[in-house]
């Protein structure tokens, strides 16, 4: 029986990774696997995974805020108590490898097994690596990227590019056009614009809905599928219910991203790790609007790299008002620009990521 404990969280895209490779474990080795999850007490892991049919521990990791604030002075505490816990949960579970996929939650069970000699495994999903796989990426096994030239960061001779591991498939292929639209109500005689902000939802993106909304009175020439986020979904239907919009779809969330993405023909998007990895998959080209309020300007460091090798453009948050769906339909002009993006897109798709991961976890396995 294999043992393995995989660590992250904090939020979505630290969490799914670790599932979607939890979930090439189980298909690789099916009942010859013990899998448990370690995340921080009070954070979204602690509901998410178990809701998924995994265990997990929590930790009362905290990390650091920004700005001033009394609640620092109590996370060395916080930081020397969990790392105690993780040494107890180890030891417990009888782990063969620790696997952390970033984010503070991860820090002491890794940091903890690597002083037990029990091999770990990084993963880290941004093209600019976070403060914690940075620091313990000086001790892990194996580093897997989803970005080339991470040797910035890490020992180049442990470093595997797997890609980024998603949950579901997507592919170029994807689901059928027609069905896609349908699911949608939307026509075949318009093309289609994907506009996503997250699962809260983009406060940025909204606002350049409402003002294109505005500007095109009605007579848009294009139609929009619009994912508002579930903070932001009583706002946007009454913006709705007072200035109608003809062919556009609005949802808090988007339960068939498939449909979604098979319906678009260019999407406007934050360039979080998973939703870039998923647009390589997918290879539908994209404005990319940066997030400016993630760790180390992670988003707009991963919308660059795909905007380098032609791949995806970018509008900056705070022009995006103005700019954003401008320029994804001077795109839909461009049949030899969307055709070329779509092949960068596809060049830089990694769909076997999480099997990957696995082969790497067990590599390095006692």
């Amino acid at each position: 029986m294999k043992k393995i404990i995989l660590s992250g969280g904090g939020t979505g895209g630290h969490i799914y990774p670790a599932v979607a490779v939890a979930e090439a474990l189980k298909r690789r080795f099916g009942d010859d696997v013990d899998l448990l999850f370690v995340g921080a007490e009070g954070k979204m892991e602690m509901e998410k995974v178990p809701a998924l049919g995994y265990r997990i521990e929590g930790l009362p990791i905290a990390g650091l805020q920004r700005r001033l604030d009394w609640h620092n002075l109590l996370v060395p505490f916080k930081v020397l108590r969990s790392i105690r816990m993780a040494r107890r949960v180890i030891r417990d579970f009888g782990a063969d490898a620790v696997v952390g996929f970033g984010g503070y939650a991860s820090a002491p069970v890794l940091w903890a097994a690597q002083r037990m000699g029990v091999p770990t495994v990084i993963q880290e999903q941004n093209s600019y690596a976070g403060v914690t796989n940075k620091i313990l990426a000086k001790r892990a096994k194996r580093i897997c990227t989803a970005y080339e030239g991470m040797e910035r960061f890490f020992p180049a001779d442990r470093i595997t590019l797997t890609g980024n591991p998603l949950r579901g498939r997507f592919s170029k292929e994807g689901a059928d056009r027609a069905e896609a639209l349908n699911y949608y109500g939307l026509t075949a005689e318009l093309p289609t614009v994907l506009v996503v902000g997250g699962s809260l939802g983009t406060r940025s993106l909204n606002e350049m809905m409402k003002q294109w909304i505005l500007d095109m009175g009605g007579t848009a020439p294009v139609q929009v599928i619009w994912q508002t986020g579930k903070y932001y979904e009583r706002e946007m239907q009454a913006f709705l219910a007072a200035h109608p919009a003809p062919h556009v779809w609005q949802g808090a969330f988007i339960d068939r991203m498939d449909y979604a993405y098979a319906a678009a023909d260019v999407v406007v998007s934050r360039s979080g790790a998973g939703t870039v990895s998923e647009l390589c998959l997918v290879a539908k080209p994209v404005v990319f609007v940066p997030s400016p309020n993630v760790a180390e300007d992670h988003q707009t460091k991963n919308a660059r790299a795909l905007e380098a090798k032609g791949a995806a453009e970018v509008v900056a948050d705070a022009e995006c008002r103005t700019q954003a769906m401008p320029r994804a339909l001077e795109l839909l002009k461009n049949p030899e620009r969307l055709a070329a993006m779509s092949r960068s897109l596809e060049s830089l798709a990694k769909p076997r990521a999480a099997e990957d991961i696995v082969n790497e976890i067990v590599k390095v396995m006692k």
